[in-house]
């Protein structure tokens, strides 16, 4: 079966600065949840990017469910079938409420009004976030908003997850939630994240960004270093 992610030779620096991203290869194949770590400043969240092609590549191919994606308009498929939950979920949420906000993804994909609510309504539930519906948005704690920006790409029904620093602003009870949620859903994940306890419970593979390439944690070349997700 070939990988939902194929990621060759990919360079990219911003203007002005030294390059970021000097020759990374990723692969990520169906099932798998990928951890990505690597020091602040060192492209985790600038790779994410490039993948659903928010970025352009300086050079490097990628290939998403099985195609190349060069042009802006075979990105946009890319962006239906992985959802990108950014670092900071104001950067995500914009709508009053909880529910306009999950069904804003649905209604964009040519749902109907009744189809987007029946989705709204069975995601929150499948999140245990019914209780969430009429809340409003900018009210909700930054753990609160955090699942919610799950929940709304979710509503997407992505193959893939990339999820940018996940744990950020949730306490423990919360993390625990969370970690819950993420070894339940069935799509392929690329994680971002700092936290080895949640890394522990998570992922099944571990790679490194360090100056601009991926290696395994230890520093040596990458491989294939599987843990067994905690049920």
């Amino acid at each position: 079966m070939s990988p939902l992610f194929d990621l060759t030779g990919i360079r990219f620096g911003y203007p002005g600065r030294p390059a970021v991203l000097n020759g990374v290869d990723l692969r990520l194949d169906a099932g798998e949840r990928l951890c990505l770590t690597g020091f602040n400043g060192a492209g985790k969240s600038t790779l994410l990017h490039i993948m659903v092609g928010l970025l352009k590549p300086d050079a490097g191919e990628v290939v998403a469910f099985g195609s190349p994606r060069r042009a802006e308009a075979e990105f946009r498929e890319v962006r239906r079938r992985a959802g990108l939950v950014f670092q900071d979920p104001d950067d995500q949420l914009f709508c009053p409420t909880v529910a306009e906000d999950v069904a804003f993804g649905p209604l964009n994909l040519g749902k109907s009004r009744a189809e987007a609510a029946e989705i709204v309504d069975r995601v929150l539930e499948s999140l245990n976030l019914t209780a969430f519906r009429n809340r409003i948005t900018h009210k909700l704690s930054g753990g609160e908003k955090r699942l919610v920006t799950l929940a709304a790409v979710l509503a997407m029904e992505p193959e893939a997850l990339l999820l940018d620093e996940p744990t950020n602003a949730l306490d423990e009870r919360t993390t625990e939630r969370l970690v819950e949620i993420l070894c339940g859903l069935p799509q392929a994940m690329v994680i971002v994240s700092h936290d080895p306890h949640f890394r522990a419970k998570v992922v099944t593979r571990t790679v490194r960004l360090e100056h601009g390439r991926l290696a395994a944690p230890d520093g040596g070349p990458e491989h294939d270093c599987c843990r067994v997700a905690a049920q």
